[in-house]
């Protein structure tokens, strides 16, 4: 039997030679020649229905499931597959099949177009869309081979893929709410009362000053690689929230743990301020790119100079319809609208014109509204 490096090399390689001759493979033939292999490869039997089911049901009235990888005839993986070049970013796919392990008792699911794998962990407490541990494309042979190997079924008997499980779910906690804490516009309360206490000739509005200049980054080795990205996006390094009540796993948008009453009041002044407004004042550029962080990816769209906002092609009418519009492509137009609702000043980043720096469009509402309380002096409007 081949090595696994081997045969993810060999795939690789028919993978330049389809996009070659434009071939389009179909389920049937992704599964011969660019899945059955690598299980092969993993050390199970696709011959041995006691060691591989296909098309594997749980009962006669369930949609089958591509490959079921079993021990002593019990379900431990199961594998999804689609034709090549598939769009795995379609949520049913990933629901579907995370949702039968779930019932199924199964911890672990691929999703596969035979170049792209994605691995999920159906148990993990937090949401479907959540679930992502790792992906990798078979064309990047190191890292393919270091997570696939992980399911081989010398390493799935010893549980291994368990123990890195849960380094993982503890690191990614942990960076989100560093991140959190660091990345706010308005740094959390404990960060500056701790800062306070040890740096007790500084104010708490200085270090407060100082912590937002900061642009803090924490290198957990083992977040990286996480999520591929769809076409058309750029990946960043994204926190991952945390565990309960109702914890988010993989890669979200960085949320904040600051609580209503820590946050900067929202004055009236500032409601009054319009996206024009900023273009007006000399913050906001128009032509400028936005940025949006949302399920572990970077969203980008541009500022027009009526203010609308250009995503994908489809002009928005405003920042929290584009950011709408992300959160549809990324979660299917039937996802519940409480899943769906945006507010485009916090979702959206973008570099403020006069300061230099990238922060929500809502902190450069903050700053425009400030100028003008400046400008119109204290007896101002």
């Amino acid at each position: 039997m081949l090595e696994l490096r081997d045969v993810v090399k060999q795939c690789g390689e028919r993978l330049d030679r389809f996009r070659t001759s434009r071939s389009r493979l179909g389920e049937q033939d992704t599964k011969a020649s660019l899945i059955s292999p690598i299980i092969e490869a993993l050390g199970w039997d696709p011959r041995d229905p006691d060691e591989v089911s296909h098309e594997y049901r749980r009962n006669g009235t369930d949609n089958p499931v591509d490959y079921a990888l079993l021990l002593r005839k019990t379900p431990k993986f199961f594998i999804e597959a689609k034709g090549l070049g598939q769009n795995l970013d379609v949520p049913k796919w990933a629901n579907q099949t995370i949702a039968y392990a779930t019932a199924a008792g199964v911890e672990w699911v691929a999703l596969t177009d035979g170049r792209e794998w994605r691995i999920y962990n159906a148990h993990a407490p937090v949401p479907i869309e959540q679930k992502l541990f790792r992906a990798v494309r078979i064309d990047d042979t190191e890292p393919a081979v270091a997570l696939l190997s992980l399911f081989s079924r010398d390493n799935m008997r010893d549980n291994r893929i368990d123990e890195l499980w849960k380094e993982f779910f503890v690191d990614r906690q942990v960076d989100t709410q560093l991140s959190a804490m660091f990345g706010s516009a308005d740094p959390a309360a404990e960060l500056v009362a701790a800062l306070s206490q040890r740096l007790p000739r500084f104010t708490d509005d200085e270090i407060r000053a100082s912590l937002i200049r900061a642009k803090a980054t924490f290198d957990f080795p083992g977040l990286s690689g996480r999520q591929a990205p769809p076409l058309g996006t750029v990946e960043e390094p994204a926190p991952l929230p945390s565990p309960a009540p109702s914890p988010r796993a993989a890669g979200t948008s960085r949320p904040t743990v600051t609580s209503r009453a820590t946050r900067p009041t929202v004055t009236e002044q500032e409601r009054r301020v319009k996206v024009s407004d900023m273009i007006a004042a000399g913050r906001l550029r128009p032509g400028s790119t936005l940025h949006g962080n949302y399920l572990g990816v970077t969203y980008r769209s541009e500022l027009l100079p009526d203010g609308r906002v250009r995503y994908s092609g489809q002009v928005c009418s405003s920042l929290s319809a584009a950011g709408q519009a992300v959160k549809v492509a990324a979660l299917g137009s039937d996802a519940p609208e409480s899943k769906l609702s945006t507010d485009g000043l916090e979702f959206w980043r973008a570099t403020d014109a006069v300061s230099g720096d990238v922060v929500s469009v809502k902190e450069i509402r903050r700053r425009t509204a400030q100028d003008a309380t400046r400008h119109s002096g204290p007896g101002g409007a």
